[in-house]
C-alpha cells in the first residue's frame, strides 16, 4: 500500500502490520514509533482495500483524551465520522442498547465514602473501632470512641494511608472480577499467614474493607447509580446472555498494555459473538498503571490467550535520538520478562541525557531552566514522580497554576509545564527536566513496598525489583525530542541515576 497517511509514508514495519491478514495480531510498539499512524493506516486499509464499512470496525483506546484524539485524526485525514470508544463508553452504549438505564456514579464516590467512614460512620459501631485499633496493633478496652477521635486527630497520615489502601483494595477487587462472596475466601487465606500478629492485622483490614464495600454498594443500589467497573461487568454479562447487536468484523485496541481483566473479558465476549478479527497495539515498556488494575500479563501472554496470534513490532522511533533510546532501552530491558525490542532512530544527538547535580535545589532549578531556554528557545516540560514534587523546586520567582502551567516572573517567554510522569505518557516536548531524583521512600523510584494484603485481589506481579518504577523512569526519559536533564541531589542520588550514569552519551554536570 503506497497511500500516504497524514502526509507521511509508512515505514516497512508499519506497512507490514497494515497489510497483515492474521486473525489475531499483537503489535508491540516502541516509544515514539508512530503507533497512531499505524492504527490510522490499518483503518484506511480495511475500508479502502478490504471494503469494510466504518461501522464494522470497533476502535477502542484507554483514555477519553486518546480516544477523542484518534477520532479527530480519522475525521481530518479521511473525513470519517467514526466513533472511537473508551471501554466505559463502549459499556455504556451496550447497556443503553439493551434498555438498561443507570446514572454514572462520581469517580470519587468510593473515596468520599471511605473518608466519611473513618471520620464519622465508624463512631457508631464499637466493634469497628476495635478492629481499627487491632489493625494498628493498639490494645484498647475502654472509651473506644474517645480514643479513636484522639488517634484520628493526632495521626492523620496513618489514617490517609489506610484509606488509600482500602480504596486500592476495593478497586482491584472489582477490576479483577472478585465480589462480595470472595471476602469469605479472603478470610480463609489470611489464616495461613505465619504470624498471628499479621493474621489479626489482615483480618481487621478485611472487616473494615468489607463494611466500606457494603456501604458503597448500598449507596449505588439505592441511588440507581453504577460505577465504571460495574458498567464493564454488566455489559459483559449482557453480551454473554443476549448476544451483540452490532456486526463488527474488526476490533482494534490501542494502549493494550493498560488492559485490566474485566476489560479483557468484555473483549472476549464481543469476539465470541461477532467472530471479528483483533489487532491490539501497545508497549509493555510503558505499562505503568498496575495500581489501577491494569494487568501486564494480558499483554505479555497474548499468544497464550489467542494461540494462533501473530506478534509484530514497530521499532523505529521518530521522537528520540539513537543515543537516548539506547540508554533508555538497555535500562528498561533489564527485566527480561518483557518483550525484547531493537529500537533504532535516524536522529543522532550527542549526550542527550544530562545528569545535573545540585547542592541547593531552588537555585539549581532556576539556573537550569534559564540555561535550557537560552540554548534552545523552546518550551520545557518538567516531570516529577508525585503531584507535589514541583513545589519543592520552585522559589518565589515561579508561579504555578492549577493546570500545571508554570510562570517564570523574570522571563515571561519561557514556556514551562509540570506533569507527573504518569500523566505525561503519550506526550512529548522539545526538552524535559526530570526532578525529585532522590534515593528515599517517596523518591524515584518510589520505595514504598506493596502492601501484602493486595495479594488477595491481584494477579501475581513480577518479581524484578522496582519493575513498574523502572518502566515509569523509561517513560520519563523518552518524553523528550531532544535532551532530558536529570536534576539530582549530590548527597543522595536515585539508584536509577547511579545505574545509568556510566553509560555512553550520559554526562554529569554540577550546577
Amino acid at each position: 500500500m503506497k497511500d500516504k497517511i497524514a502526509g507521511l509514508s509508512l515505514d516497512q514495519e508499519q506497512e507490514a502490520i497494515v497489510l497483515d491478514q492474521n486473525k489475531y495480531l499483537l503489535v508491540v510498539a516502541g516509544a515514539g514509533s508512530g503507533k497512531t499512524l499505524t492504527i490510522l493506516g490499518k483503518i484506511h486499509y480495511l475500508i479502502k482495500y478490504q471494503h469494510l464499512l466504518p461501522e464494522e470496525i470497533l476502535c477502542i483506546s484507554f483514555t477519553r483524551k486518546a480516544a477523542n484524539s484518534l477520532k479527530e485524526k480519522l475525521k481530518q485525514e479521511f473525513a470519517l465520522e467514526m466513533p472511537v470508544y473508551t471501554f466505559h463508553q463502549l459499556s455504556l452504549e451496550i447497556l443503553k442498547e439493551n434498555h438498561q438505564s443507570f446514572k454514572i456514579a462520581e469517580p470519587e464516590l468510593l473515596e468520599h465514602i471511605t473518608m466519611e467512614f473513618f471520620r464519622e460512620t465508624i463512631l457508631l459501631d464499637l466493634k469497628q473501632i476495635t478492629y481499627f485499633f487491632t489493625y494498628f496493633h493498639i490494645k484498647t478496652t475502654k472509651n473506644g470512641s474517645q480514643k479513636y477521635q484522639k488517634f484520628y486527630q493526632e495521626h492523620p497520615q496513618q489514617i490517609r494511608l489506610l484509606e488509600k489502601l482500602i480504596i486500592t483494595f476495593l478497586h482491584l477487587l472489582k477490576c479483577n472480577h472478585y465480589s462480595l462472596e470472595d471476602f469469605l475466601l479472603f478470610s480463609k487465606k489470611v489464616k495461613h499467614t505465619f504470624s498471628y500478629r499479621t493474621y489479626q492485622k489482615e483480618k481487621s483490614f478485611l472487616i473494615l474493607a468489607l463494611n466500606i464495600y457494603l456501604i458503597y454498594q448500598k449507596y449505588l443500589e439505592e441511588n440507581q447509580e453504577i460505577d465504571f467497573d460495574d458498567m464493564i461487568l454488566k455489559a459483559t454479562s449482557i453480551l454473554k446472555e443476549k448476544g451483540y447487536v452490532k456486526k463488527y468484523r474488526y476490533v482494534i485496541i490501542d494502549e493494550y498494555q493498560d488492559t485490566s481483566l474485566i476489560r479483557f473479558q468484555l473483549i472476549q465476549a464481543i469476539l465470541e459473538k461477532t467472530d471479528a478479527n483483533l489487532m491490539v497495539v501497545g508497549d509493555d515498556f510503558q505499562s505503568i498503571y498496575r495500581f489501577t488494575g491494569c494487568e501486564l500479563s494480558l499483554f505479555l501472554n497474548f499468544q497464550t490467550y489467542f494461540p494462533t496470534a501473530k506478534m509484530m513490532k514497530i521499532q523505529n522511533t521518530y521522537r528520540n535520538s539513537q543515543e537516548l533510546i539506547q540508554v533508555a532501552g538497555d535500562f528498561v530491558m533489564k527485566n527480561q520478562k518483557q518483550i525484547p525490542k531493537k529500537l533504532h532512530s535516524n536522529k543522532s544527538l550527542k549526550n542527550p541525557i544530562q545528569i545535573v547535580y545540585y547542592d541547593h535545589i531552588h537555585d539549581a532549578f532556576e539556573k537550569l531552566v534559564v540555561e535550557v531556554y537560552e540554548k534552545t528557545q523552546k518550551p520545557i516540560l518538567i516531570l516529577g514522580r508525585n503531584n507535589q514534587d514541583i513545589y519543592s523546586v520552585c522559589n518565589q520567582n515561579f508561579q504555578i497554576d492549577e493546570n500545571g502551567k508554570i510562570f517564570y516572573r523574570k522571563n515571561k517567554n519561557i514556556k514551562l509545564t509540570y506533569l507527573t510522569v504518569h500523566k505525561s505518557k503519550g506526550l512529548e516536548e522539545e526538552n524535559v527536566i526530570l526532578i525529585h531524583l532522590k534515593n528515599e521512600l517517596l523518591g524515584f523510584p518510589n520505595q514504598i513496598p506493596d502492601e501484602k494484603i493486595l495479594r488477595l485481589v491481584s494477579i501475581p506481579s513480577e518479581h524484578y525489583p522496582y519493575s513498574e518504577e523502572r518502566r515509569l523512569f523509561y517513560v520519563a526519559l523518552t518524553r523528550t525530542k531532544n535532551k532530558v536533564y536529570l536534576l539530582v541531589p549530590k548527597k543522595n542520588p536515585s539508584i536509577f541515576v547511579k545505574e545509568i550514569k556510566k553509560k555512553e552519551n550520559v554526562i554529569e554536570i554540577h550546577i
